[in-house]
């Protein structure tokens, strides 16, 4: 790149300056180089008719997190003579006016997989195609290319685990290791018509804030990131013992995890310097756990929903999703609302739904209960209305990842043994007796005795009136039963997957509704009295 040239590096994920090598290349050979990020209605702006603080997708606690972060790289491009310069509107039309404005020969960003960026993406390349634009756009927010994967396996992404590991192999970069932050960056050059290009806070995107125990503990940005890496990776035992699903989702004062996902998500975590970080680790310790249950597993699994995510059609969605089997999910919003706003009248369930508010986080264990309680165990509400809810509040709702999960939470595809079930009652009981969890995040349990804290309707009125919290009045009883509720579920899932066998996964909505009137008369049958037979005695 002859000298003189001028450089955009479009920031979306990626907000970090260690390893990134859209922010290398751009730096490669220009004069100046205009770090951007834009902020993009369609994911900012407040929607005061969303059911929680946030614009229409995101929660609070998640733009939050991303202004944090935003901040952050502000200040770590500062320290190599660079700034990021952060403007407002439709990302492309935002993108086009700066390559004209400030004459950009090269513009460089991070690959992304999500059908949005996609097109956001065709839009921006016919651009920069005409204008004689360069563009460099590397893979480097997951492991591996997600489409060489697909390649590999005959143009269809693998549908287990195992496959894709075993496609998959050694990552080709894995060898050297990853760059370190670069020492310095070309200035910034005159940005022009754009007086205001500073991060925002959270009330000048039009935000009332949260106090201080409202919001999430976990701070956004690169540095956060890297300082929370160092501490994990310095208990050495700590990593190489580590064993999902193992882990106590009731620890909240200090997580039995890394907390590390919502740092991946936004890329101020490279995944590939973390992997490089834990093989280190296993390279320094005699014994460790190994895929899929190991810390560096858990970064497989992350690239295996990028992968089968990219590859499949309609991911997002039951219909036309090849991978996906078809149930007849109720379509029951008073059932939802009671499961969204912490009102099923199951204290585990309920305290852990009270978290993800607050919180934006809360532990893959307890993400496990609260999918299968809204889904396939109890409630059998659509998953999607459930990974709408996740995608809002979740600090580290990720498109490939959160669909998935909900996928597999829901018997939908990947997992299918629908037979096994959390119980919202005896399940956490096994980590926290004593129901600490459920006290701190629902207070109005807290002098419940332990014996009573997962199932308070069973606490004779006298202990309820002792506890100041009478069911039914200042807190709910539950919305089902969960001993018939689950097997009822049971029933359903079964005879949803026979149908999907019996017609080789081609189920129209008319099948659907024909199989919901079907199991709507056996219940009613089943709940008609049994007439006695008259046994006469000669």
């Amino acid at each position: 790149m002859a000298s003189g040239s001028n450089s955009l590096m479009w920031f979306r994920k990626g907000l970090r300056i260690h390893d990134n090598p859209a922010l290398e290349y751009a730096a490669r050979g220009s004069e100046l180089v205009y770090p951007l990020f834009v902020i993009d209605p369609r994911y900012m702006e407040p929607d005061p008719t969303a059911f929680s603080p946030g614009s229409k997708r995101a929660g609070l606690n998640r733009i939050r997190f991303l202004l944090e972060s935003l901040v952050d790289l502000d200040f770590n491009l500062r320290k190599i003579g660079s700034r990021l310069l952060v403007l407002k509107g439709d990302p492309a039309d935002v993108l086009i006016r700066c390559l004209k404005e400030w004459r950009i020969n090269k513009l460089c960003f991070e690959f992304d997989t999500e059908p949005y960026y996609q097109a956001l993406d065709i839009k921006v390349k016919n651009y920069t195609s005409a204008a004689g634009i360069e563009i460099f756009s590397p893979v480097s927010h997951t492991l591996f290319n997600p489409a060489d994967i697909i390649q590999k396996n005959g143009g269809r992404p693998p549908l287990s685990y195992q496959s894709f590991v075993k496609l998959a192999g050694e990552p080709s970069w894995a060898s050297s290791p990853v760059s370190n932050a670069p020492i310095w960056l070309p200035p910034v050059g005159s940005i022009g018509n754009y007086p205001n290009s500073e991060v925002p806070s959270i009330k000048e995107l039009g935000y009332e804030d949260r106090a201080e125990d409202e919001r999430s503990p976990f701070k956004g940005g690169e540095s956060e990131a890297l300082r929370r890496l160092r501490e994990s990776i310095s208990n050495k035992e700590w990593v190489s013992n580590f064993e999902k699903p193992k882990g106590d989702p009731s620890a909240f004062l200090k997580p039995a995890t890394t907390v590390l996902s919502p740092y991946l998500k936004f890329g101020c975590l490279s995944s590939r310097y973390f992997y490089q970080c834990l093989q280190e680790v296993q390279r320094s310790v005699k014994k460790h756990t190994s895929p899929p249950v190991s810390l560096l597993g858990q970064l497989l699994w992350r690239d295996f929903f990028y992968t089968v995510a990219f590859g499949t059609p309609n991911f997002d969605r039951m219909k036309e999703n090849r991978i996906c089997k078809q149930i007849p999910w109720k379509n029951d919003d008073e059932l939802l609302y009671a499961w969204r706003d912490a009102r099923t009248g199951f204290p585990w369930i309920d305290a852990i739904m009270v978290q993800l508010e607050k919180w934006g986080w809360i532990h893959h264990l307890a993400r496990h209960c609260v999918a299968c309680f809204l889904t396939r165990g109890d409630l059998l509400v659509h998953w999607e209305k459930g990974r709408d809810v996740f995608e809002r509040l979740l600090i580290d709702s990720d498109w490939a990842i959160n669909n998935a999960n909900w996928l597999w939470l829901s018997c939908s595809s990947f997992f299918y043994q629908y037979n096994r079930i959390y119980s919202p009652i005896s399940f956490g009981k096994k980590y926290d007796p004593n129901g600490n969890y459920i006290k701190h995040f629902l207070p109005i349990l807290k002098d419940m005795p332990k014996e009573y804290i997962y199932e308070p309707w069973t606490a004779p009125p006298s202990v309820q009136v002792k506890a100041k919290c009478i069911i039914g009045k200042d807190y709910p009883k539950p919305v089902v039963a969960h001993d018939l509720a689950s097997k009822e579920c049971k029933q359903i899932l079964y005879e949803a997957y026979e149908l999907n066998k019996r017609l080789n996964g081609n189920v129209s909505e008319e099948d659907l509704t024909s199989l919901r009137r079907k199991l709507e008369e056996d219940k009613r049958q089943e709940s008609k009295p049994k007439r006695l037979k008259q046994t006469f005695i000669g």
